[in-house]
């Protein structure tokens, strides 16, 4: 029984917009190019385990695009990533520490 409901309301709000909820866990990754005009970022990662995806270097698209201000082109990174509307869409992001 879900008891918090506001996670309750993200959940089903995921569900709705088609985003595979397998709770989404932070990722560690490297910023290799930030396209601020595209709004994308592309970074080397590791195992990505809510995408069942395994470690390696791609573009995605960052949402909302004023995450991509918060970092630069070689910091090391955590983010949480989630596949929106069929792209893959970084959600979460921060310099690590």
């Amino acid at each position: 029984m879900e008891r918090n409901p506001m996670k309750k309301l993200l959940t089903l709000l995921a569900l709705s917009l088609g985003i595979g909820v397998a709770m989404a866990q932070s990722t560690d990754g490297e910023v290799r190019k930030i396209d601020k005009e595209a709004g994308k970022i592309t970074i080397k990662h590791g195992e990505i385990k809510n995408l069942d995806m395994p470690p390696m270097t791609m573009v995605f698209r960052a949402q909302p695009p004023s995450l991509l201000d918060k970092v630069q082109v070689g910091d090391k990174v955590r983010f949480t990533a989630a596949k929106v509307g069929g792209t893959y869409t970084v959600t979460e992001l921060s310099a690590a520490p």
